[in-house]
């Protein structure tokens, strides 16, 4: 649908990566939190390997590579210290606050799907100031039966937020999410920092690499 006038009536932003710059944070934490449990793996690996899945899908995947069932404990450790270091360092992404006004002015709904849990965006959300611009909009994986790159999470979103499909952008940063976004039938914005160019194409999405290059498509 790029290629014609396309009029939306639904933005559907994910949170990590997209919202909040909290993937450097929480990419770092996950690679020590493994490699304290036998699994070597550098940064980039960890990002290959997990962004824009679910912390249940990041542990089962986790526990193929490692050959054995992760500690009972581990999500819950990972969380805690992934929170204290967001309360240290975490940022709202570069623009998103002026692209999020724009859609309030413009009268375009917003909303929020993401594979992250509800304690955590409301951690993530809270301490950026975008809470509130999201309440009673923000929905999770954990809503629907299967995750990104499964369709059902947007189209979960969209239904709740009574907006076709169709009429719906996705604002997301990984290749699941992508996946997921075109095959519900969404138009993506695939949001790039981290070279991921030519798999983001691949996927389906038209890649922008700053946030505000939303407004330019809208518009």
């Amino acid at each position: 649908m790029f290629g014609m006038v396309m009029t939306y009536e639904l933005v559907i932003f994910d949170c990590d990566g997209v919202l909040v710059d909290s993937e450097p944070i929480a990419n770092r934490v996950l690679r020590d939190a493994l490699a304290r449990e036998g699994l070597k793996m550098t940064l980039a690996e960890v990002v290959s390997e997990f962004v824009g899945l679910s912390m249940t899908s990041v542990v089962k995947r986790a526990e193929e590579l490692l050959g054995r069932p992760l500690p009972a404990d581990f999500l819950d450790r990972v969380q805690a210290e992934t929170f204290e270091v967001f309360h240290r360092e975490l940022t709202a992404v570069e623009g998103i606050h002026d692209v999020v006004a724009h859609l309030k002015e413009q009268g375009i709904k917003s909303c929020v799907a993401s594979s992250g849990d509800f304690a955590k965006m409301e951690v993530t959300l809270g301490l950026t100031g975008l809470k509130d611009d999201f309440d009673g909009r923000i929905f999770s994986s954990s809503q629907v039966s299967r995750g990104k790159p499964w369709p059902d999470l947007y189209l979960f979103a969209a239904n709740q937020m009574g907006v076709d499909p169709a009429l719906c952008l996705v604002v997301e940063d990984s290749l699941p999410g992508v996946r997921g976004a075109v095959t519900a039938g969404m138009d993506v914005l695939a949001y790039s920092v981290r070279g991921e160019c030519d798999d983001l194409l691949k996927a389906g999405g038209v890649v922008i690499h700053r946030m505000t290059d939303v407004l330019d498509h809208l518009d």
